[in-house]
C-alpha cells in the first residue's frame, strides 16, 4: 500500500496549485485517506480546516488519486502537504508547497 503524492512548488501569494495523490495497494473509493500538512515549526493540521474555504478536495476513485485544489495561496500555507490514512497508519512523503509575498 503507498501513496504518493505531487504537484508542490514555488508560488507567489495570491496563485494557485492542484495537488495529487495517488493511492497503490488499496481503493481510494472507501478510504479514509485525507489530505494534511506541515507547516514550518508546526504540528499537523487537516487542510480542509486550514484553508478556510480556499482549498478544495476532489476524490476520483476510478483513477484512485486524491486532488487538492489550492486557491489564493498565502505565505502562511507554505508547508509540506501529504496525505495520510489514519485507519492503516501510512501517509505518503509529501509535496513541498512554498508561497512567496
Amino acid at each position: 500500500v503507498r501513496l504518493v503524492e505531487s504537484g508542490g512548488g514555488f508560488v507567489q501569494a495570491g496563485e494557485s496549485l492542484r495537488l495529487s495523490c495517488v493511492v497503490s495497494g488499496f481503493a481510494l473509493s472507501g478510504s479514509d485517506v485525507e489530505w494534511a500538512r506541515r507547516g514550518p515549526g508546526k504540528g499537523p493540521e487537516w487542510v480542509l480546516s486550514a484553508g478556510q474555504g480556499r482549498f478544495t478536495i476532489t476524490r476520483d476513485n476510478a483513477e484512485n488519486t486524491l486532488w487538492l485544489q489550492l486557491n489564493n495561496l498565502q505565505p502562511e500555507d507554505t508547508g509540506l502537504y501529504y496525505c495520510t490514512s489514519t485507519s492503516l497508519g501510512i501517509s505518503g512523503p509529501g509535496t513541498q508547497v512554498t508561497v512567496s509575498s
